[in-house]
């Protein structure tokens, strides 16, 4: 697999693309792009000066999955919209790397943080269904994963819950923001190599204990037992 530059003159890949859209949002945003024409419309955008347009294809040249950014903030602040990933290719780390890959596009821009809405229009998650006034902020700090929202893979990544918008989408339908600040390969992979260390110093400090409490027993046992 390869992620490139979209370009307008890729026809054909822009039409998977588009088709793309429609069928990967029409269970749970039908009005994201319910028709061939608003899908088509939403690629043309992302050929703007002010974002970014990345496809992953494979070697034979068909379309896996399609990732873009918008440059906001005077370019230290970009968004990730959208993300979109085969039906065929799910399951294969696709989205992943095509995050990563926008990470890195905005990291050589010079942008600092990278984020992205999350929409909850059929109850996936605690918060959806929910007239969230007077205390937005206090239902999302409880929040709960349903049903596979997609919150829980940018989580992953590393992204942060910072905010809601209740109603973005119709009442009790909102949109869920989350955000990471942008490293580039050298950041992210100093990221997993700490993660690791405190992985595994997690698992000595819970042998040490485990050896600890062991030998305690022992002796509190060895003091219990009555004399011959």
């Amino acid at each position: 697999m390869r992620i490139i530059d979209l370009h307008p003159g890729y026809d054909q890949i822009i039409q998977h693309i588009a088709e793309m859209l429609v069928d990967s949002f029409n269970e749970h945003s039908p009005d994201a792009w319910p028709t061939m024409e608003s899908a088509l419309e939403e690629v043309g955008e992302s050929f703007g000066e002010d974002r970014i347009s990345r496809v992953a294809v494979d070697d034979s040249g068909t379309v896996m999955g399609w990732a873009g950014a918008i440059k906001t903030y005077d370019g230290n602040v970009w968004e990730l919209h959208p993300l979109v990933v085969s039906a065929n290719a799910r399951g294969h780390s696709i989205g992943r790397t095509l995050v990563e890959d926008i990470e890195n596009q905005v990291f050589e821009r010079g942008g600092l943080t990278l984020w992205v809405g999350c929409d909850d229009e059929d109850g996936l998650t605690s918060v959806g269904g929910l007239d969230l006034y007077p205390n937005p902020l206090e239902h999302l700090s409880k929040i709960r994963n349903l049903a596979a929202h997609p919150f829980e893979f940018y989580q992953k990544l590393g992204f942060v819950i910072v905010g809601i918008m209740p109603d973005a989408n119709g009442p009790g339908k909102p949109d869920i923001y989350l955000a990471k600040r942008i490293s580039g390969r050298e950041g992210r992979e100093r990221e997993r190599l700490r993660n690791r260390r405190n992985k595994r110093n997690k698992r000595k400090k819970l042998k040490s204990y485990l050896a600890g409490d062991f030998q305690l027993n022992c002796q509190s046992r060895t003091m219990a037992e009555p004399a011959n």
